[in-house]
């Protein structure tokens, strides 16, 4: 069992590692911070905690480090998240304002992050399964070039260009675009998916309308598949590269878990927020998915009753709790921003 005392000794030696990156000592703990106590004293509160394996000697020095089980007492321990500045907040603000769709939106957000913290930052796209299809545009491009538009209720924009078989008119393009719109505008996506399933299944009547219709309706249906795809919009990668020098390891299974985004998807998916959305996954906490090296951060945003998160990739020395007012901040005001949106709908 920790003292009081014992918590604020960590909490010194954690601040102290992640702003000095050097093994921390009592002398130094006593002239940094206000304990009123000897140096005698602060080392005996440091026999402690490393008996309770929350730091550790790197090497023979009298210095200590925090390990990672200390870095969870301390993130469990945090009674206030460090505020942003104002400049911060202004600077969050005026990268979000204004985006053209959800895709800039949420690229915009992990660019905001990553220029914040310095961390490789994560934001999840909402779930648009249980999204509606709420408009399907298709322009016709002169000849057999059409673009296919299908937008849901979530802000979610897909946009992709199609070649058909054979040149239409005017009236036959209008008649492929008013068929496709009935089959899946105002339906949820998994069943304006499975509609268009049932359409690529029926028999086709050869004429030149319905061989449009049926590529129309494949990339359509292809879109919609891919909006029930979990994915990852990711910023900041070169920035583990740069700080290759605080992961006691090689920095290769973050590099791999950012290219397939699977296992960050299922992390994330794993961690448990506390009541304010926040959640903070640490070292070997993530030893199932590889990723004992690094520590994940993320808060909870809602994309109009959908929830999703954003979040912090980085070593585990960080400075936690400037980075979870980051993610916290960023969170709230992609909440904001996206029911902005769908309010003005």
């Amino acid at each position: 069992m920790v003292s009081e005392r014992g918590l604020q000794v960590l909490r010194a030696i954690v601040q102290d590692y992640v702003d000095t990156h050097e093994p921390v000592g009592s002398k130094a703990i006593v002239e940094r911070h206000q304990f009123g106590v000897s140096a005698a004293t602060i080392r005996n509160d440091m026999a402690l905690l490393e008996d309770e394996e929350l730091i550790a000697a790197p090497h023979t020095s009298s210095g200590r480090v925090p390990t990672d089980k200390g870095y969870r007492v301390f993130v469990d321990h945090l009674a206030d998240l460090r505020p942003l500045s104002t400049a911060q907040r202004s600077a969050i603000s005026s990268f979000l304002t204004d985006p053209g769709d959800l895709d800039e939106l949420l690229m915009r957000t992990v660019r905001a992050l990553t220029q914040l913290t310095g961390q490789v930052a994560i934001v999840q796209y909402p779930s648009f399964a249980r999204a509606n299809v709420t408009h399907v545009e298709f322009v016709h491009l002169g000849g057999a070039r059409v673009v296919v538009i299908v937008v849901t209720d979530t802000g979610r924009v897909s946009q992709r260009v199609a070649f058909l078989a054979e040149e239409l008119s005017e009236d036959a393009a209008q008649q492929v675009k008013i068929a496709i719109s009935r089959l899946v505008t105002g339906k949820p996506v998994a069943e304006a998916a499975a509609a268009i399933v049932e359409l690529s299944a029926s028999a086709p009547d050869g004429t030149r309308i319905d061989a449009a219709l049926r590529t129309v309706a494949r990339i359509v249906g292809e879109e919609l598949d891919d909006f029930r795809q979990d994915r990852l919009v990711m910023a900041g990668s070169a920035t583990l590269a740069r700080r290759e020098g605080d992961f006691r390891g090689s920095i290769y299974p973050l590099l791999e878990a950012i290219e397939e985004q699977v296992t960050l998807l299922r992390l994330m998916g794993e961690m448990v927020a506390d009541e304010h959305g926040l959640a903070a996954s640490i070292g070997r906490e993530n030893e199932p998915f590889g990723l004992t090296e690094a520590s994940v951060l993320t808060s909870e945003y809602d994309a109009t009753g959908t929830r999703a998160r954003v979040g912090l990739l980085g070593p585990t020395r960080m400075d936690y709790p400037t980075n979870l007012a980051a993610v916290r901040a960023v969170a709230h005001y992609l909440s904001r921003l996206l029911d902005e949106d769908d309010t003005s709908r």
